[in-house]
């Protein structure tokens, strides 16, 4: 089995604005730390799906290219918290291919970390690679 290189994402509250106004979620957990505070939060948390999407991207720059990937699937295990600040939080991915499956396809299990925390659990794609001929392994 491989492992793939680790990729890291720096998250900022301006990232959290910017998937806000993308992805139509303006809930306040994502911007104000009075609101995150009053839910019981330890400050604002990064969208889950943003948190996600990074895994994404990571596989699909492991495999070169987005459309490799046939099926993603994750937990969120615990919120990412994004300072105020200007460093922001640090979203690390990590990759072990797993083998091949039937069809054809590569599966690569993810760990996805933030500050030393599992992030996302059970967190899984399944990919096409190039010179896959989708017949049964």
């Amino acid at each position: 089995m491989s492992e793939l290189p680790t990729q890291t994402y720096r998250v900022t509250r301006a990232d959290l604005v910017r998937y806000a106004g993308a992805s139509g979620d303006f809930n306040p957990i994502h911007w104000s730390d009075r609101v995150a505070a009053e839910v019981g939060l330890p400050g604002v948390i990064a969208h889950g799906m943003l948190t996600m999407a990074l895994a994404g991207r990571a596989v699909s720059v492991w495999a070169g290219r987005v459309d490799a990937i046939t099926e993603f699937g994750v937990r969120f295990a615990r919120p990412v918290v994004v300072p105020d600040d200007a460093v922001g939080a640090e979203i690390s991915v990590a990759g072990m291919v797993k083998g091949i499956v039937d069809g054809g396809l590569t599966r690569i299990d993810l760990t996805v970390t933030c500050c030393g925390e599992r992030v996302l659990a059970q967190a899984r794609a399944f990919v096409r690679l190039p010179g896959d001929t989708g017949a049964g392994a």
